[in-house]
């Protein structure tokens, strides 16, 4: 019982972990056509760090704790799982991804971003990406 529940909180850290990772990237679209010093500006600025700092990175970490419980507790045999370590290399640049998402957040902030928003309209498909494969790996689980 307590493993269906630790599934289940693991998946809701996922589904809250990746609605920051795709919203967060949406605000730096709209962000970087924004007049530096605007109200407009400001305001994506304090939107952007509380989606990340209370939400998109309490729900990854989270989603790495609860994962790591599943294979502790040995939900997955992953010394002989291929699809475990194909996923976890993608979890892993999707963590990478959270990382260069901070990074931007902070540029915006320090009104430092030279992107445009056609740069972070391309980034936003980043997440999705992974997610398909990280998703297909762990459900079908092909090799």
């Amino acid at each position: 019982m307590l493993l269906a529940y630790i599934k289940a909180f693991h998946v809701i850290s996922i589904i809250a972990w990746m609605a920051g990772l795709l919203y967060l990237p949406r605000l730096f679209v709209y962000h970087a056509t924004s007049k530096v010093g605007s109200e407009q500006s400001e305001t994506f600025k304090v939107m952007e760090r509380r989606l990340l700092r209370y939400i998109t990175t309490p729900a990854m970490i989270a989603s790495w704790a609860f994962g790591l419980t599943l294979v502790f507790l040995g939900a997955v045999n992953w010394a002989h799982a291929g699809w475990f370590h194909a996923k976890l290399i993608l979890v892993l640049a999707l963590s990478a991804y959270h990382g260069l998402l901070a990074v931007w957040t902070k540029d915006f902030a320090l009104d430092r971003n030279t992107r445009s928003a056609r740069f972070y309209r391309i980034a936003n498909e980043i997440p999705t990406i992974l997610m398909i494969f990280i998703v297909i790996l762990a459900v079908v689980r092909p090799f």
